[in-house]
């Protein structure tokens, strides 16, 4: 029922996309998405070397034989290295599947994934962005909504309008998210006119996230509430959990804090003490309101089979 144009070009079972989150998307996180029937992406900007990203391509190769996808952030304060020697090693790597978030990639970047006949993702949240990695070459395009956990852009436009505003844009797939959390979201994604449904927040709360379990617990706590806007003052704004560092980030933005001590709020450091010994209030989490739809802690394969049977439900209830 739900195969569409998106599981085809990527080679997927089920439409269902796992977001990128720093610190997370690692080669076992990556391999769970893809071995669950979805497509993993791993976080290239964890790895601080070519050596050490070519050893996590290495582990993801060993743990999955399944589609995944590897992403460069555009992002300029998350570029430890050039994006070039990231892509010089997974395309030495044989990776097949590339995605990109962030400002619109550089017209090297598409030049060489052109050349190298990779499949090329880009994810955005605006129709004005989308057109333009369509012209540059984009094979599918990701849109998320307002909803979203991790950066919201400036536009403020909710899933619901601007999934199907960029599906009448565009000639190419578009990947829909923001807020989706079961089959019930997927569903109406993809009748939306999306191909395929990217999940961030809902895929915190699985076995398979490397995160500490007192987080895991405390997000499955949590409701659609407990989120926060953070980082508007310096033009990357943020949806957040709002635990102590996300409201004493946001107490300095009130105050005219300056750059270097946002940003120090949220610092990864301060995010993987966090991520490994369950301090609650250590650091700072990206986090969508769909964590208001995540009850429970299952496995990946048990919450893709879930939320396939979900949409299947969903869809025949309508009549």
């Amino acid at each position: 029922m739900f195969k569409t144009s998106v599981t085809e070009m990527l080679g997927i079972d089920y439409p269902i996309i796992g977001g990128t989150m720093m610190w997370i998307s690692t080669s076992a996180f990556t391999a769970a998405i893809s071995n669950a029937g979805g497509l993993g992406i791993l976080a290239s900007a964890i790895y601080q070397t070519r050596e050490t990203f070519a050893e996590a391509l290495d582990q993801l190769l060993a743990f999955t034989d399944k589609p995944f996808a590897v992403n460069l952030n555009l992002f300029p304060m998350m570029r430890p290295i050039d994006n070039n020697d990231y892509l010089d090693v997974l395309l030495d790597k044989g990776v097949k599947i590339v995605e990109t978030s962030g400002h619109s990639a550089p017209a090297d970047l598409c030049a060489r994934f052109k050349e190298a006949g990779l499949l090329w993702i880009h994810k955005c949240v605006g129709v004005r962005y989308a057109l333009k990695v369509q012209e540059m070459g984009a094979d599918i395009v990701t849109v998320v909504g307002y909803e979203n956990g991790g950066a919201t852009g400036k536009l403020d436009v909710g899933t619901l309008v601007l999934v199907p505003r960029v599906v009448e844009s565009l000639r190419v797939p578009v990947i829909g998210g923001g807020g989706v959390s079961d089959g019930r979201g997927l569903a109406a994604v993809l009748a939306l006119g999306a191909k395929g449904v990217i999940l961030g927040t809902r895929l915190l709360v699985t076995r398979e996230a490397p995160i500490h379990d007192a987080l895991k617990n405390a997000l499955v706590d949590a409701d659609e509430l407990d989120t926060m806007l953070i980082m508007r003052s310096i033009g990357a704004t943020h949806r957040v959990w709002n635990n102590g560092a996300a409201k004493k980030c946001a107490e300095m933005e009130a105050n005219q804090a300056n750059l270097p001590e946002i940003i120090n709020i949220a610092a990864g450091e301060k995010a993987k003490k966090m991520y490994r010994e369950g301090d609650l209030n250590a650091g700072i989490i990206s986090c969508g309101q769909g964590i208001g739809l995540a009850h429970d802690i299952p496995t990946m394969k048990e919450l893709f089979d879930r939320i396939m049977a979900e949409a299947e439900a969903a869809v025949r209830g309508i009549f």
